[in-house]
C-alpha cells in the first residue's frame, strides 16, 4: 500500500473541505433520485463527476421500493461488480440496467 502523500496543513484542510463537498453533493443526487426529481436514465447520461463517482449499488438502494437486497439481486442479474462506480460502466451494462429497471 502506498504511503499517502505528506501535505501541509493548509493542504490538508483544502482536501478535507473539498472530499465533504463531494460527499454532500452525492448525498444530493440520492437525494434527487429519491424524489424522482432524477431519473436513473439521466443520472447515467450525466456528465457530472460527483454523479459518475457514485457507486452503482447506492444509486440502485436510493431509488424507492428498492432495498439492499433487491438492488444486490438486479447488480448481480445485470452482471455489474459491487464496487463498480457509474462512470466504470459499460454501454451495454448502462442499456441492460436501464431494461432491468423498466420492468
Amino acid at each position: 500500500m502506498a504511503t499517502p502523500p505528506i501535505l501541509t496543513p493548509e493542504q490538508r484542510v483544502a482536501a478535507l473541505a473539498k472530499a465533504a463537498e463531494a460527499r454532500t453533493a452525492r448525498a444530493a443526487i440520492k437525494v434527487e433520485l429519491k424524489q424522482g426529481t432524477l431519473t436513473v436514465a439521466a443520472a447515467l447520461e450525466s456528465a457530472d463527476p460527483n454523479v459518475g463517482k457514485l457507486k452503482v449499488i447506492a444509486m440502485l438502494e436510493s431509488l424507492p421500493g428498492l432495498g439492499k437486497v433487491k438492488a444486490r439481486k438486479i447488480m448481480e442479474e445485470v452482471g455489474i461488480a459491487d464496487n463498480r462506480k457509474i462512470q466504470g460502466l459499460g454501454t451495454q451494462q448502462k442499456k441492460t440496467l436501464l431494461e432491468h429497471l423498466a420492468k
